[in-house]
Parts: C-alpha cells; structure tokens; sequence
C-alpha cells in the first residue's frame, strides 16, 4: 500500500529533474550565449570610426591693427545756444519750430505780435522826415547868412544864430535816426531766429505768452554736433592726441565713427579721470546724454585674428576649436578684440593654425571631424 503511493512522488521528481536537465543542455547548445550577456560584440575588423560632425576650416592669420585705448564717457553736444526772447510786453502769435526739428542759421522759430512796434517804426520814419525838412532849412538859412557876412546886412550875433540852429537841427536828424534804428530793432526783435544752424533739443514758447526779457524760448545743439567725452586715466590720457581716429558703441548694437578734437589739460581732482572730446559723425542713432563705452585707435600693430565664428565661450572661459589630424582640439585662449567677422587672439594660438569656422560651437575636445571640401 504504501510503495504504490510513493510512485507519483518519484514520477514527479524525475520530470523535474529532466526539464532542469533539458534547460541546461539548451544553454550548453547555445554557444557565446553567456558571453553576450557579459560585453557587446567586437565591430569588423578594418570599419571606420563615424565622424562627429562635418566643419569648414581657416587659419589663424596675421593683420595689422591699430592699439586702441579703451574707455567710456557721455555722449554731449559739442556746444549748446539758448534762444530767448529780446521783447518786451508783447505776447507770442506764432511758434514755427518743435523738438528735434533742424534749423538754419536766421530761421524764424516764433512771433509775438508787432502791430504796436510797427506803429512806432511810422512814427520814428516821420519824425526823421521832419527832422531831416528843418535841417535843410536851416542849412540854407546858415548858407545865406554866410554869404551876408561883411555885407553889414546881418550882425555877426544874427550869422552865429543861423549856425547855431545849423547845427542843432543837424543834431536832430541823428536823434530822429537813432529813434528810428531802435523802433526797427524792436521790430526785429518780435522775431526769434535761430542764432546758427543746428538741431532743437527743447521748446518752453507757448502761443500767447507774454515776453520777458531773457526768457529761454529754445535750445538747440549748434551746427547739431555731438561729441563722446570719453573718461580716461592719467597714463592713457597721455597717449591720446588730437586727430587720432575713435569708435564709439552705441547702445543699439551700431558704431559711429569720431576723431579727438581735445584732450582736457589736467584731471578730475576726485575721480582722478580726465577727459578726451572726441567729435562724431553726423547720425541720427547718437543721442545726447547717452553714456557709451568706445576706443581711441593709435598707432597700428601686428596682431593674430581668426574668424569670430571660430571662437566658442564655454563656462565663462573662450577657446578656438583648432584640427589635430581628423580631431578637434578646444584650445583655451585669451581674445582681444572684434572688427568686422575677425577676432583678434592676444594669447593661446600662433598665425597659421588651422581653426575650425562652421561648426565649432558644436564640438568637444577630441570629437572626430570631416573637414568640407571648398567651394
């Protein structure tokens, strides 16, 4: 009784082991399977390694830039005019001229009403007419006097009073002229010119106003120059003549072109800074009071520059990404300055190295490369 209940348990048993048996002889009939598990397989023998990235290529090269003088400063009108009123009591009729517009030297830029000064013009004209009536006669009268004398038809008190009235009629007339000139210089003055040519930065001239004289009307930057009043130390002021050739940055990203008109005789006690005007180009991008960092070329030097693309910043540092046979390699370098698409490099890389142009901002240390073929 009891052997025919153990025989399930030995046939349960014995298909275990088999089917254990069965999985190991499989793995045994699979060759390299463990091995598969473990590392991936080996590439072909004699199979290219894939390039990283296809790139142009330049070389370092050798130019000859000017040293500059690094620096920073307001940009200002070279000189300024205040136009004011010169009436008196008269109010504004007219104001021709707003901010920015461009004026030229003797432009009407206001009007005060000159209806009474024109009445007082007539007034000056007629009293010099008649003033001009009595001096003729009075000259005839002072002729024919003369004419008298030794004659005993007149006394010599009589000639002397002819002469005399001569005299004070002639006076008279340049009275009346005086009068008249400053009856017309009141007329002018009812007209605010422009005193030069130049650009209008301000209007305080409201329609109606009454004049006072010396009230400011406008102000205007003559001839519309503006110069960088560029702050520079003591031992950079020394390097700095007139006549040298500057850039100054503008806040939008552009340039403009100046030349030193001035270098300030002594420094600021304070800042210790002294001053270098330098006039600049006419252009409607430069705006009075702006404060912009510019440089002051002087003589020329022989430097290294690549193509700007070829320099890449990376964590705060700047390196050119330079060809080892088919290998990038980031090279760290120090770079100057930028003209146009060309970086100057003070330090790092020598003229003549091949630098890597599109691409290189892409690239690690050792990255393989395919180099383009030239257009």
């Amino acid at each position: 009784m009891d052997t025919l209940r153990s025989r399930p348990l030995v046939a349960l048993g014995l298909g275990l082991l088999l089917a254990v048996a069965g999985v190991a002889g499989t793995a045994w009939l699979l060759p390299g399977a463990e091995g598969a598990a473990e590392a991936p397989a080996a590439p072909a023998a004699g199979t290219a390694p894939r390039a990283a990235m296809v790139v142009t290529t330049a070389r370092a090269e050798t130019a000859t830039w000017p040293a500059v003088i690094e620096g920073s400063g307001t940009i200002a009108p070279w000189q300024e005019a205040s136009v004011s009123a010169r009436a008196t009591g008269l109010p504004l009729v007219a104001v021709l001229a707003e901010v920015g517009d461009r004026v030229r030297r003797g432009q009407v830029l206001a009007r005060y009403d000159d209806s009474t000064v024109r009445t007082e013009v007539a007034r000056a004209e007629a009293a010099l007419t008649q003033a001009q009536a009595q001096a003729e006669q009075a000259r005839l009268n002072r002729d024919r006097a003369v004419r008298l004398r030794g004659t005993g038809a007149l006394s010599q008190q009589e000639i002397l009073s002819y002469e005399t009235q001569f005299v004070a009629n002639d006076a008279a007339v340049a009275q009346a002229r005086a009068q008249l000139a400053k009856a017309r210089l009141d007329l002018e003055h009812t007209r605010v010119v422009a005193p030069d040519a130049g650009v209008i930065t301000a209007r305080t001239a409201s329609l109606g106003a009454v004049a006072q004289p010396g009230t400011e009307l406008f102000r205007m930057i003559r001839q519309g120059r503006l110069e960088w009043r560029a702050e520079l130390t003591g031992t950079q002021l020394a390097q700095v003549k007139p006549g040298q050739d500057a850039v100054v940055k503008l806040p939008d990203g552009g340039t403009v072109k100046g030349r030193v008109r001035l270098v300030a005789p002594s420094l600021d006690p304070t800042t210790r800074l002294g001053l270098a005007y330098v006039d600049l180009a006419d252009t409607a991008a430069a705006r009075a009071s702006m404060y912009v960092k510019g440089e002051i070329r002087l003589a020329a030097r022989q430097v290294v520059t690549v193509p700007s693309a070829s320099v890449v910043v990376r964590d705060g540092r700047s390196f050119v990404a330079t060809l080892d046979g088919d290998r990038a390699r980031l090279v760290p370098v120090r770079p100057g300055r930028r003209d146009g698409e060309r970086t100057e490099i003070v330090e790092g890389i020598a003229a003549g190295t091949p630098v890597v142009v599109r691409g290189a901002g892409f690239l690690n240390d050792r990255d393989i490369v395919r180099v383009a073929a030239a257009d």
